[in-house]
């Protein structure tokens, strides 16, 4: 028996006008848009097909489309959240982020029947525009009339984050001690209000954690009683971090972690378990602004009378553990440079458990300290000093949270959560906490020291061009003399090849005119000038090192 050919769920949409010719069909039409990266959102294909079974409705339509190929879609490119796009006459009618199969299962039904409302009663159709767009618009819009006003002195706009303090704390009557510890804290309110979530309301502000175990209850909670919902802000100090500092001082996630690791945090002091954990904070600008979008959608967001804050030419130090260095050395090289780092220091090693021990001693005693030790020493590691601008904090922000668990559930872009070791509970990179740690710690790998350096008899219509090229590369000269050696001179400065075949021939040629004598002073002297310098052999320099 024959069987049955399949009818395809989606139509895949590959250009524009494909695009169009989706948009002009009468119905209703579901676009799952999606980056070449990720591809479609296969998440949620099973509970479309049973919605077409059941439903039945030919003005049902489904299509997937990838942003880079659409021009229509160029405003969706690079966005890393799935999103599903709801058309209607040619006109967008509804948005969803995230993989929420519960939202879209209600919201397919609702949007069909206001659609054959529209098409058999006259009905007016609801048409909208991406919120998150429409509030990037406003601040462009707001940027561009400022310049026309000619308002050449206003500062940058103020950083902002949305802060919720939840049903949990409202009902326990905590919110003006949360109040005045945000005010403590040296942050501005710009806005607040009281609001009573709906169900729907939850799901769609939390539709990003969808697949999450503890989703719907979260939801419930949430939709339980009123929350607080306030738009932070640090005063006239345009460049604070002030999505990162909210985070901070909420503390972790699971309120009993926070209790343990972060007594002073809001959620250790008012939370309650790891759902009701009191407090919500943005963790990103691109979430700041669609959550404001979702509870301040006319709210303009002031400019700062204040200049930016200097930025700060920092140096840390940067480890890439031994499993990591074998695995990923090359992908964790690349995020480096790509984030902004200069390498200007670098190292591989082997480090002794003593050495290692030393390193970490201010975690002797700690249950993980001997895992720890282990995994610093179980083969090669890579020391890097970095530096940029603001490094040490930068480089902290790219590492992630130490726990690899955390990683991987609270930034799962983060160097430690990409660059996790199956069966490896130490985090793969190290970076220092604090400006002062760092300088220790880059003396630790890279002591100062200083080398001799010599320019021999046949290189001094060179010195002028080789001193250039040692302090182009972050040498100190520290002392140096111009001198031509005597015979006992030049025997004594080479005397560990004496009895070696060439040795008669070197004395000859140390003789043979004035060297020129510097004494070198940088970190890891002695090994950054010889790679410098590169091999002893000048023809095998040419080949195999040409710019030594």
């Amino acid at each position: 028996m024959a069987r049955k050919k399949e009818i395809q769920l989606q139509e895949e949409l590959k250009n524009q006008e494909q695009w169009d010719d989706f948009l002009s069909k009468k119905g209703l039409g579901m676009i799952d848009v999606y980056q070449a990266w990720a591809g479609p959102c296969a998440a949620v294909n099973g509970m479309l097909r049973r919605i077409k079974n059941e439903l039945g409705d030919d003005l049902l339509r489904f299509a997937s489309a990838e942003a880079d190929n659409i021009e229509a879609l160029e405003r969706y490119r690079g966005r890393c959240q799935p999103t599903f796009l709801f058309f209607a006459g040619g006109e967008l009618v509804h948005v969803i982020r995230g993989a929420n199969a519960p939202l879209i299962n209600k919201a397919i039904p609702d949007l069909l029947k206001a659609e054959h409302s529209v098409l058999e009663d006259g009905s007016e159709r609801k048409v909208i525009t991406d919120p998150i767009f429409d509030q990037e618009d406003k601040e462009a819009d707001a940027e561009e009339e400022e310049e026309e006003a000619g308002e050449e002195d206003a500062g940058p706009q103020k950083e902002v984050t949305v802060a919720i303090i939840k049903p949990d704390a409202v009902q326990a009557g905590h919110v003006e001690d949360i109040i005045q510890r945000v005010k403590d804290a040296g942050f501005e309110i710009l806005a607040q209000e009281e609001r009573m979530l709906t169900e729907e309301e939850a799901r769609e502000f939390y539709s990003h954690k969808a697949d999450e175990e503890f989703f719907d209850e979260l939801v419930a909670f949430m939709a339980s009683g009123p929350s607080h919902v306030l738009v932070l802000s640090k005063g006239d100090d345009a460049g604070a971090e002030v999505i990162d500092e909210w985070r901070k001082i909420i503390g972790p996630f699971d309120s009993t972690v926070a209790k343990e690791e972060a007594p002073d945090s809001l959620r250790a002091q008012y939370g309650t378990d790891k759902s009701m954990n009191a407090l919500h904070g943005s963790d990103s600008h691109e979430m700041a602004t669609r959550e404001l979008a979702f509870f301040f959608p006319n709210f303009q967001i002031p400019k700062s009378e204040a200049k930016p804050a200097e930025k700060r030419l920092q140096r840390t130090l940067a480890l890439i553990r031994p499993d990591a260095l074998k695995e990923h050395k090359d992908e964790i090289l690349a995020k480096i440079q790509e984030a902004g780092f200069t390498v200007a220091l670098q190292k591989e090693m082997q480090l002794t458990k003593d050495q290692a021990a030393e390193f970490y001693k201010e975690h002797e005693g700690q249950d993980y300290f001997d895992q720890l030790i282990e995994s610093m020493t179980c083969g090669p590691l890579l020391a890097l000093g970095l530096a940029r601008e603001d490094a040490v904090e930068r480089w902290r922000d790219l590492l992630g949270p130490k726990e690899v668990p955390v990683a991987k559930e609270e930034a799962p872009d983060s160097l430690r959560a990409q660059f996790a070791v199956e069966d490896v509970p130490i985090n793969q990179l190290h970076g220092s906490d604090s400006v002062d740690h760092a300088e220790k710690e880059v003396q630790f790998f890279f002591p100062m020291q200083q080398t001799l350096a010599v320019v021999k008899p046949d290189a001094q219509e060179h010195k002028d061009a080789i001193i250039a090229r040692i302090k182009e590369a972050g040498f100190n000269i520290a002392f140096q003399k111009e001198t031509s050696l005597t015979e006992e001179l030049a025997q004594q400065l080479y005397t560990e090849h004496e009895g070696k075949e060439f040795y008669p021939q070197l004395v000859e040629h140390m003789t043979s005119g004035p060297s020129l004598f510097m004494v070198l002073s940088v970190e890891d002297a002695v090994e950054r000038f010889r790679e410098l310098m590169g091999p002893t052999d000048p023809e095998v320099a040419k080949e195999q090192c040409p710019d030594s």
